[in-house]
């Protein structure tokens, strides 16, 4: 039912219905006109036919034509032509001419028609000084007449009898033909009506489903324009201008509100980052100043012991100072990494080389804890990217191993080895110090700023606890795996990079 309903709504179902509804009431305006008007005009067509063969055959007479004949064959003409009867009698009643011997009977019984009714003139249809025009029955065979009557110039009376039911019959035969014409008006109007809603109503439909699609911020489909001159083409011409205007003005306001999120999450992150740093650098700072603090104190009330325990005192001061410092240093640098805030300078090297040099720079802390390197890459192999970076993740992985490497099987050692996977395009740098292996639980949490494997260790030796977290944000950068792994008799740290060929 509501598919109906819905239907009956459509635009072209309207216009079909309504030129159907128009064709119908013209058709009906004929058939009641036909009906009501046709009759009378078909009586005053005949009634002036009448008059006109009356003049006529009033001259006739008036010229006195001496040929009887002539005049005869004439009134024939007349009667067969016009469907009707004449008769014309002389003063005395005497029959001068008659086209059907009946029509003699019946104006004897015209003239025996009871004058009361004349005068109440029931039957007269037409009367003036010359001419009765009249509805007559005749009683013998019951037909109705019209019967005209009228005296002509030489004295004779001319009498006129025509059949009324041929008027009937011809409004009745009228209405017929208007029914028929009807039906198959109908049916072709309404072929023809649908064809043109639909002609008309195509290019609406049309509009309107790109005006739907608009509104859902579709601006893919464009209207059809044709070389025609119309009003919807000029309204489809409207559409598309007004569509191509909104997708501009959506695309830069989509453009602008893209940029605005990315201030906003900009913002957003720096005010992160912000608190971020300020909490850590309140947390990680805490230790070193009470230690600036105490010393500081200890050299003011000490002022007068000697130079040995003052130079201590500012030694301790200036180290603790330092160590500050370079925590602020690597926190800011963590923190522009994370958030993404700096940028890298790719350039290919030789990642063995940068090896060998970061073990030249640690040989002193290498010696004083009798640790052997074991790094055997002769080959080059040429990584692309950010060489001072990766120094700072090598560095972190070597130092964190010389910090950690105690004796197993008689010796300490650290071994650095590249694998390279040419079907991936990178190789993989392993740096792995013998020593206790980290607890399953603490795998994943050691790349966590702060964190540090082994509480007990001392200020000295413990370092910041970042630099693990630092190779995390930079090994994020460049989407490349890393990570940690306990193997036989130590732990093994690696990480990817991208390999030239």
């Amino acid at each position: 039912m509501e598919h109906i309903k819905e239907k009956f709504k459509s635009i072209r179902i309207k216009l079909f219905l309504t030129l159907c509804i128009v064709v119908i009431i013209i058709i009906a305006f004929l058939i009641l006109t036909n009906n009501f008007v046709l009759e009378s005009f078909y009586l005053y067509t005949k009634m002036k036919t009448l008059n006109s063969i009356y003049e006529r055959i009033n001259n006739y007479y008036i010229q006195e034509q001496t040929d009887s004949t002539v005049i005869e064959l004439e009134l024939e003409k007349a009667a067969i032509n016009n469907n009707f009867d004449i008769l014309i009698q002389s003063e005395n009643n005497i029959s001068v001419y008659s086209t059907n011997r009946d029509f003699l009977s019946s104006i004897k019984e015209l003239n025996a028609i009871n004058t009361s009714v004349l005068q109440q003139r029931k039957n007269i249809v037409y009367k003036n000084d010359k001419v009765i025009i009249r509805k007559f029955e005749d009683k013998s065979n019951g037909i109705t007449f019209l019967m005209f009557s009228a005296k002509l110039n030489n004295g004779y009376q001319l009498y006129i009898r025509m059949p009324f039911a041929s008027i009937s019959e011809s409004v009745n035969i009228s209405n017929n033909f208007l029914y028929l014409i009807g039906g198959f008006t109908i049916l072709i109007g309404g072929i023809v009506v649908s064809f043109i809603s639909r002609r008309f109503t195509s290019p609406i439909l049309e509009l309107n489903a790109i005006a739907n699609k608009m509104s859902k911020l579709d601006f893919s489909h464009k209207y059809g324009v044709t070389d025609t001159d119309d009003e919807i083409n000029e309204l489809g011409k409207s559409i598309n201008t007004m569509s191509d205007k909104l997708e501009k003005t959506i695309n830069r306001l989509r453009d602008s509100n893209i940029e605005l999120e990315k201030d906003i999450e900009e913002k957003s992150k720096i005010d992160e980052m912000r608190k971020q740093f300020i909490s850590d650098v309140s947390h990680e700072l805490k230790t070193p100043i009470a230690l600036i603090q105490g010393y500081s104190e200890g050299l003011i009330e000490n002022v007068n012991t000697d130079e040995e325990n003052r130079k201590f005192y500012a030694e301790v001061i200036l180290d603790e100072a330092n160590k500050m410092d370079k925590l602020v240093a690597q926190l800011l640098e963590l923190m522009k990494l994370e958030y993404g805030k700096r940028e890298f300078n790719n350039k290919e090297f030789d990642i063995c080389e940068l090896i060998r040099e970061v073990i030249r720079k640690s040989k002193v802390m290498l010696e004083e804890r009798q640790i052997e390197v074991n790094f055997s890459q002769t080959e080059p192999v040429v990584v692309l990217a950010d060489d001072f970076y990766i120094e700072q993740v090598v560095t972190n992985y070597f130092t964190n191993a010389i910090k950690h490497a105690t004796e197993k099987s008689g010796k300490k050692m650290i071994q650095i080895r590249i694998e390279q996977n040419q079907e991936q395009g990178t190789a993989r740098i392993y740096v792995f110090n013998t020593g206790e292996t980290i607890k399953e639980e603490k795998l994943t949490r050691i790349w966590n700023r702060f964190y540090k494997v082994d509480e007990s260790r001392n200020r000295e030796d413990g370092g910041t606890g970042i630099g693990l977290s630092l190779v995390k944000a930079i090994m994020n950068n460049y989407k490349k795996e890393y990570g940690v792994s306990n193997v036989e008799d130590g732990v093994e740290f690696y990480f990817d990079l991208e390999i030239v060929e």
